[in-house]
């Protein structure tokens, strides 16, 4: 610690920190334009400025140590100030009654609180030309005040040097080098970095006022992250997201698809309740719906429910009470884009994301293309190879990564060899590593069902890594933990009488079910699909976003995810799954753990917490963390002989704008996937 004074008050700050923090710190507010606590201090605003008792110097590059007296509110302080603000706006169009930063404009506040109550510029103000950064971005580049936070942000966290400060003098301007679009997974979040109008929000143009919006907490659910973000409704209508600051997780960034893909919840979406009698198509009330699952369940007819990833806990749980309280003729099973080995009973090996800021010297990348899969990890490794010296290694083909990347391409085997050190070139990059942090991407866990095996045996031969899994679905962690979920049987389809599909993606597995099955089917979704015509009972239901509930992200934390305004009340168009479910006579009269029970536990106390679910869901009990006489026997040669190819890892994710259900029926999705991929010439 070291004493500072300001304004003649003595406070101690922590050491080698600037001027501008210090009083950020100790609640003194320092205007500024250029500096974001994520970025490099570029010093060019010049807002900042303080006086040290000999001249006035910018706070956010004057240090604590060479400053240890400061003034902020002296005269020349306030005068200073009043000729900047009263510079920048030299050029400004002063456009704030159409301007969508117009309430949210750092110019307009610090014009009114620093500026001045005339002005002396009677001469033509200099216009410049708009640049066209894609489907996502507006951009007004008369409004820009030359903060360059766009062109730091491109550099430093995007790794794309797509904007750039051209010309000089009077002449500069902000652009891009060559004409194209920002072809980044983070680009939206250049709109939330810039302090004035030059960059917006292409489908949030002219939507709404700041003083308009309700805002709620939520969490992304577009990949298995869970990225904290702001949800802002105009009245009954989502029309903006915006990133949480969490240090934890997303810090202040989230990816395009998390911000842009909101569009889906109004569009193609499957509105009523309708039942299939031969060739007509009736509408029913949702008290019908619910009759009709009553009987079926008093019949004791053979009823199989089909779930995929995306499901919430909450949700999970129910389901799992019913099949607990009739596991004769009700099955629970999943149609993910991975099978999961029924003894993957084993928690607590995925690390925080916390942890990234330990002193990891290597990270391994097995079969993932992080740029995709997990866009804000991916931006943490490169902060992190950006502030230390870190090095990064894919085991699996090349992508475009915006790190420098060491690419080893090898087989399934091979991997096996790298780990265990039977590699005596590759091993050492993994055993002379400290803390490794080792992702392994979802095209891995889809092709090699004992991936935990392969997790233990990463940990085995050095305790300390970092271990996650990607996924790009938002709760497989929580059907792994909670559920325990069996994958499907195609043998099952012949003795069921009734097929019910919860929020299931349109894919070829799904048509080969219905196809082969002559069982009553009941279709639960929240857009329209092409299957849907060969459904018996068609109803629409809430998203997952809409719902609400617990979701399990990459590192095993619970996060809540609060049902918007909107689908509160009653909406007999989209039904709550969970609603309907909670209410069938098995849940009412349960004599079962109560479910909001389960959520008030600590996830500290992870003993606690997954003996309830033991409990609930009569799996075997966890095994303790690894123990070295168990992982002596393990023998992944003869344990998965077959089961993995020789065939060299490749990625699943190809098109990141477009990975799921949600994402495929968003507008705006779509016209970012279309001018992707013109970026690509065919030779």
């Amino acid at each position: 610690m070291i004493s500072i004074k300001i304004n003649n008050t003595e406070f101690l700050v922590k050491k080698g920190i600037s001027v501008l923090e210090a009083c950020r710190y100790v609640g003194i507010f320092i205007p500024r334009f250029c500096y974001h606590d994520k970025l490099s201090v570029a010093g060019n605003c010049r807002m900042c400025l303080v006086e040290n008792g000999i001249k006035l110097v910018s706070s956010c590059t004057a240090m604590v140590e060479d400053n240890p007296e400061i003034f902020v509110d002296t005269p020349s302080v306030k005068k200073a100030r009043e000729n900047v603000v009263e510079a920048l706006l030299i050029n400004h169009p002063l456009d704030c009654p159409i301007c969508d930063q117009g309430g949210e404009c750092d110019l307009q506040d610090q014009t009114k609180l620093f500026g001045g109550d005339y002005s002396r510029f009677f001469f033509n103000k200099r216009a410049v030309e708009d640049k066209n950064c894609g489907p996502l971005i507006k951009t007004i580049m008369t409004r820009c005040i030359h903060c360059t936070r766009c062109v730091r942000f491109g550099s430093e966290v995007a790794g794309l040097d797509y904007f750039g400060t051209l010309n000089r003098g009077s002449s500069t301007e902000i652009g891009s080098y060559v004409s194209k679009i920002f072809d980044s997974e983070v680009s939206g979040n250049v709109i939330d970095l810039c302090p004035v109008g030059a960059l917006t929000s292409k489908p949030y143009a002219f939507r709404a006022r700041p003083w308009e919006l309700k805002t709620t907490e939520s969490i992304d659910l577009t990949d298995s992250l869970g990225s904290n973000i702001y949800v802002n409704l105009k009245e009954s209508k989502v029309v903006r997201i915006l990133p949480k600051s969490s240090h934890e997780l997303n810090e202040n960034w989230i990816s395009d698809k998390a911000r842009f893909s909101y569009d889906s919840l109004n569009s193609q979406r499957l509105k009523g309740i309708f039942v299939k009698d031969k060739e007509e198509i009736v509408k029913i009330t949702p008290e019908v719906l619910l009759n009709g699952l009553k009987n079926v369940i008093e019949k004791k007819e053979q009823t199989l429910f089909l779930i995929d990833e995306d499901i919430n806990t909450k949700t999970l749980t129910l389901l799992k009470k019913i099949e607990n309280r009739y596991p004769e003729f009700i099955k629970i099973r999943s149609v993910g884009r991975f099978s999961r080995n029924n003894n993957e009973y084993l928690s607590g090996t995925n690390s925080k994301i916390a942890n990234i800021t330990q002193k990891s010297n290597t990270c391994i990348l097995v079969s993932s293309n992080i740029r995709l899969e997990s866009t804000i990890l991916n931006v943490r490794l490169r902060s992190k190879y950006i502030d230390e010296s870190f090095n990064i290694n894919s085991l699996g083909l090349n992508f475009d990564s915006n790190v420098p990347t060491s690419f080893i391409n090898l087989s399934f085997s091979s991997v096996l060899d790298f780990i265990k050190g039977k590699n005596s070139i590759l091993s050492k990059i993994f055993l002379n590593s400290v803390s490794p942090i080792i992702i392994i991407g979802e095209s891995f866990l889809k092709r090699f069902n004992e991936h935990q095996t392969f997790i233990n045996l990463c940990q085995y031969f050095m305790p300390s890594s970092i271990v996650w899994k990607i996924n790009s679905n938002s709760n497989t962690e929580g059907l792994r933990i909670v559920g325990n979920v069996k994958p499907l049987d195609t043998n099952l389809l012949k003795s069921v009488d009734n097929i019910v599909f919860l929020n299931l993606e349109e894919n070829l597995l799904l048509h080969k079910i219905v196809n082969n099955s002559k069982a009553f089917k009941y279709w639960f979704n929240s857009h329209i699909t092409d299957i849907q015509s060969k459904m018996n009972v068609i109803s629409g239901s809430l998203l997952p976003m809409e719902e609400g509930g617990i979701f399990f992200n990459l590192e095993e934390r619970p996060q809540k995810v609060v049902p918007l305004f909107q689908h509160q009340k009653t909406n007999n168009e989209q039904i709550s799954v969970k609603q309907i479910l909670s209410e069938l006579p098995c849940i009412v009269n349960s004599d079962l753990l109560e479910t909001s029970k389960i959520f008030e536990i600590k996830f500290s106390d992870v003993n606690k917490y997954f003996e309830i679910y033991d409990e609930m869901s009569n799996r075997p009990k966890l095994f303790s963390s690894l123990s070295n006489s168990g992982l002596n026997k393990i023998d992944l040669d003869k344990q998965n002989k077959g089961k993995y190819s020789l065939y060299p890892l490749k990625y699943s994710v190809s098109d990141f704008y477009r990975t799921n259900g949600f994402s495929k029926n968003s507008i705006t999705m779509a016209k970012c996937s279309q001018e992707k991929r013109k970026l690509y010439i065919n030779l």
